[in-house]
């Protein structure tokens, strides 16, 4: 257990003890809580590593470099996705859309929309 799940277990006592002085007797007793570590920055060495292209490239005009970027929010059951584009330069965001499905419409929407942004500007 660590620090905040051994307070709330001694308030369920009725004894009331500030995490911090449950931080500082663990430290003095060398305890410390086991939980399995984030492993997010170990790569699969079978993934092909890609080139960054735009390492060289100074952005200085608009529509010169789009980006595009697809965050995954989490909700009570499931997931929503949330994708758009950005025109680096202007820091810009194009078009963006919201879905509940990952499915390849969903994204060719977006982009339709921002060609269709840009064309108009």
């Amino acid at each position: 257990m660590g620090s905040c799940r051994i307070r709330n277990e001694l308030a369920k006592l009725d004894k009331h003890v500030n995490r911090k002085r449950i931080v500082r007797i663990m430290t003095e007793m060398r305890i410390r809580a086991i939980y399995p570590k984030a492993k997010t920055t170990i790569p699969n060495k079978k993934h092909k590593v890609y080139p960054y292209l735009l390492h060289n490239l100074s952005v200085t005009y608009p529509n010169q470099v789009w980006a595009t970027d697809i965050t995954y929010i989490p909700m009570e059951k499931g997931f929503l996705y949330l994708v758009a584009i950005i025109d680096w330069y202007r820091r810009k965001v194009f078009s963006w859309r919201l879905s509940n499905t990952m499915d390849v419409h969903f994204y060719l929407e977006v982009l339709d929309e921002s060609i269709r942004t840009i064309r108009f500007a």
